[in-house]
């Protein structure tokens, strides 16, 4: 009897095990992209939830380091008594600012130098008080009598000397577009807690050009950002309708918005009088060219400002009206994060898909 030839296995095994082994890389590709969905937006919802959580102590209270209790802030007699300058390491126009120590902690210590700025200076240690949050620096302790306040201290400094930390060797590994479009978000997420914070609609005044934006931020040793410098904050509110003027004096130049600069030409003089007020959209024309400095010119950086491009361009739009709020934002911002993240970890996916 003849045999049958053996080929019919062999003729479909080539076929079904490329088969096979696409369906399980796209069903691994489908479950990576799933998972990290899932650990993006659970990471953004407990965010959102520790809005207001600086340590979980109550308001008056602070703990910071390795401290498990929290302590009451400290008052005029108790820095007096146990806090001790080291060396002045800067000074503004309203406060000089001294790193201290207090029980072993490098902290930040802040005087009033202009007595006819004393008013800036408590408005100052107003909002600091109400605005405690993980956007802020951390109060220890102030004495109202002797114009002083007392804050944790942060090693990196100012966002100023960003590019000059991303290049000690140290933090080398830091200078990636991941990491430089989360600083972005952190600071896009003071905006947006400003602009709907416990106390109403706040202006981020002192903003009239980059390098003084950036003066008024901290960088924490775990790269996050927060906003240290309160003294100049309005209020906005519509329903009574208060709107803002950033000083009294005339400002220039492209990087403060449209409606902060004098509308009637240089044949008249600026007079303050006459210069309309104007609300929290300031601070969303100034977003892109801040975010600009953040992702700086690593590798990727320029993929991120593509993807960033049309709410940019929006936040550019001449009519205050027309803009994106700071939450609009904050959300374009994330999902361009979640977007690249995901790119990134499987490359080709789309193409796949």
């Amino acid at each position: 009897m003849e045999k049958k030839p053996h080929f019919v296995r062999r003729e479909f095994l080539p076929r079904e095990v490329p088969s096979i082994s696409l369906a399980l890389l796209l069903a691994a590709v489908l479950l990576l992209n799933a998972l990290l969905y899932l650990y993006l937006n659970k990471f953004y919802i407990s965010l959102e939830r520790v809005e207001t959580d600086h340590g979980l102590c109550p308001f008056g209270h602070f703990k910071f380091g390795a401290v498990k209790n929290c302590s009451p802030w400290l008052s005029c007699e108790a820095i007096n008594r146990e806090v001790r300058k080291l060396k002045c390491v800067g000074e503004g126009a309203v406060k000089k600012v001294f790193l201290s120590e207090w029980k072993e902690k490098k902290v930040v210590l802040s005087q009033l130098t202009n007595s006819e700025l004393k008013e800036d200076f408590l408005h100052g240690l107003k909002m600091l008080k109400a605005l405690q949050s993980k956007h802020v620096v951390r109060l220890l302790g102030y004495c109202e009598q002797h114009f002083t306040i007392l804050t944790e201290y942060h090693p990196l400094g100012s966002l100023r000397g960003l590019n000059e930390t991303l290049h000690i060797p140290k933090y080398k590994g830091m200078n990636t577009w991941h990491r430089r479009l989360m600083l972005a978000i952190d600071y896009v997420s003071v905006i947006r807690y400003l602009h709907s914070s416990p106390l109403g609609t706040l202006v981020m005044c002192d903003s009239n050009d980059l390098d003084k934006v950036l003066s008024q931020y901290l960088l924490t040793s775990d790269f996050h950002v927060l906003v240290n410098d309160l003294d100049a904050l309005p209020l906005v509110n519509r329903s009574a309708g208060r709107l803002v003027k950033c000083g009294h004096r005339e400002l220039r130049g492209e990087f403060v918005a449209p409606e902060q600069r004098w509308p009637y030409g240089e044949d008249v003089p600026f007079e303050d009088d006459l210069m309309p007020p104007y609300d929290e959209k300031t601070d969303i024309w100034k977003i892109p060219d801040v975010s600009n400095f953040f992702l700086g010119h690593v590798e990727g950086s320029d993929i991120v400002r593509l993807h960033l491009f049309d709410i940019h361009t929006a936040c550019k739009k001449k009519d205050p009206a027309e803009r994106p709020s700071a939450q609009e934002v904050l959300d374009t911002y994330r999902k361009v994060l979640t977007l690249l993240i995901q790119e990134a970890a499987v490359p080709g996916t789309r193409e796949m898909l």
